[in-house]
């Protein structure tokens, strides 16, 4: 049995991953709100911090930006596994804390989508890993 998802399926969910980049870039909570469980988990590229759909809301209203997101989901690799579906996915970002703390990093991410009640896709849990120059290749 493949966990390749279909072609719908693969563009659905690559859909929904460039919607959270979309709305990460634009700071827009209420969009997030919609595109995340309740019970959202990311553990962050840049220090590896277990984050609450709650706190990164709140992080994003407190002055977290994400000036840019370029994502390259030729790449991605997306399966579906009964009512779950994983991709797995590269990334070039940069974002800045309230502070003016900022960060660049290309990485490799893992987001975990739960199908819902209306056929859609809810996010509930994205990891992010830096990618070393030498993992570049």
């Amino acid at each position: 049995m493949s966990l390749i998802a279909n072609p719908d399926d693969r563009a659905s969910l690559l859909d929904h991953d460039q919607r959270f980049f979309d709305a990460l870039v634009a700071a827009d909570t209420a969009r997030l709100d919609g595109l995340l469980d309740e019970e959202f988990i990311l553990v962050a590229v840049n220090d590896g911090a277990a984050v609450t759909k709650a706190q990164l809301l709140g992080a994003i209203d407190g002055g977290l930006r994400f000036p840019a997101i370029e994502s390259h989901h030729a790449d991605a690799v997306v399966r579906r596994v009964g009512d779950a579906a994983i991709v797995v996915g590269r990334t070039s970002m940069n974002f800045s804390d309230a502070d003016g703390t900022s960060f660049t990093s290309g990485s490799r991410y893992t987001h975990v989508f739960a199908a819902d009640a209306t056929g859609g896709w809810r996010l509930v849990s994205a990891q992010g890993t830096q990618i070393t120059p030498s993992a570049q290749q």
